[in-house]
């Protein structure tokens, strides 16, 4: 697992989730993606402190600050945005399970028309918008689950590390099946999770990045960046 810069303080409700994300965590650049700087946590952070919205006080071990870390579906999809920024510019895109950030950032500086990120955790919402001025963008925010509903009107959906559990994949694909059906192209970033539904998928680019778990020792995992709806060559 990765460093725990959780520590064991308690859950506090009381505490402001920009305030505490600008006092107790730090910018620094992705590892994959230094052209981008986010708020990191370190070991003496106490993120387990914040509280997210479906966080239970009576829980012994609350839901982990998935929004604090880069997880390598979103960096691949970042660093492939960057490096081939015709993907996005001038285009209305969606960063969908947005966490940190830091794909829709990578949009909106490869020149994106307009960059939504949805995310439903109040500190990703938080944090997002602490990356976006960080990093000199401008990113609409939609603190709500979008996946029960229409897609919104945007040209291309970005899903970053969305297959993580098979319970989310089953909300998820329903969703980018109806951004298809309504002209939305669909890129998925992912490092070949379980849930991760291949026969759907084209792969178009792989990097190696680092994931979610492997703390600072420099391990990487070979990612895709695939185009979803397209049958598997």
């Amino acid at each position: 697992m990765a460093d725990d810069p959780a520590g064991f303080d308690a859950p506090d409700r009381r505490l402001d989730p920009a305030e505490f994300i600008k006092a107790n965590l730090r910018l620094a650049p992705v590892r994959a993606v230094p052209e981008i700087r986010l708020y990191t946590p370190h070991p003496g952070s106490g993120l387990r402190r914040l509280v997210g919205p479906h966080d239970d006080l009576d829980e012994a071990e609350p839901q982990p600050p998935y929004w604090a870390y880069a997880w390598a579906g979103g960096a691949v999809l970042a660093r492939h945005i960057l490096d081939h920024p015709q993907s996005v510019a001038g285009r209305r895109v969606l960063d969908l399970g947005a966490g940190s950030g830091l794909v829709g950032i990578a949009a909106a500086k490869a020149g994106a028309g307009t960059v939504i990120a949805a995310e439903i955790d109040r500190n990703g919402v938080a944090a997002i918008r602490l990356n976006a001025a960080a990093n000199g963008v401008e990113i609409a925010i939609v603190d709500k689950d979008i996946t029960t509903g229409p897609p919104p009107p945007v040209d291309l959906v970005l899903a970053g590390d969305v297959f993580y559990a098979s319970e989310v994949a089953l909300r998820v694909i329903p969703f980018l099946d109806r951004c298809l059906a309504s002209g939305i192209e669909v890129l998925v970033g992912d490092p070949c999770r379980n849930d991760l539904p291949l026969s759907r998928l084209r792969l178009i680019a792989e990097y190696e990045v680092p994931d979610f778990g492997d703390g600072m020792r420099g391990a990487r995992r070979a990612s895709g960046v695939f185009l979803f709806g397209a049958e598997q060559r």
